[in-house]
């Protein structure tokens, strides 16, 4: 479940945070999930504390940069995957890069890392660092893109 669809309402406007609880919650409630995103600090920190597996995508800014500006390039053509319908793409690549530029530095970096590392050994964990390396994951996991 792609996060932007409960996070956010068709045409881009933000869902109220209790609209948002409300999906996220079923979500969580059902037997097995995926979940790709970061929604709130408090939802994300839940999903490390309940998820038996996480995946760490850990690319270059510059390739997040370009999948940025690919998807814009592209949404006149293509719909984003995951994304609500009627989304405004102009502001949305534009809070896609302060995203980039100002809270992943902050969030994303080694001392992530080192918190996923000192997981319970229950957890399986994967860091990817190559998009050669996240296409096999998904291969290996059998998750269809």
């Amino acid at each position: 479940m792609p996060l932007d669809k409960i996070e956010y309402l068709d045409g881009g406007e933000k869902s109220s945070e209790e609209q948002y609880l409300l999906k996220y919650n079923d979500v969580l409630n059902k037997e097995s999930w995926i979940i790709e995103g970061f929604g709130t600090i408090d939802t994300f920190r839940e999903r490390l504390k309940l998820a038996d597996t996480l995946i760490y995508i850990d690319l270059p800014m510059r390739v997040h940069y370009w999948r940025v500006m690919k998807r814009f390039i592209l949404s006149p053509f293509v719909k984003p995957v995951g994304w609500p319908d009627n989304s405004p793409m102009i502001r949305s690549t534009y809070n896609s890069y302060l995203h980039l530029f100002k809270v992943a530095p902050k969030f994303w970096n080694s001392s992530f890392l080192a918190r996923l590392e000192n997981m319970p050994e229950e957890k399986k964990i994967y860091h990817l660092t190559s998009t050669k390396e996240f296409d096999k994951c998904l291969e290996d996991l059998k998750v269809v893109s």
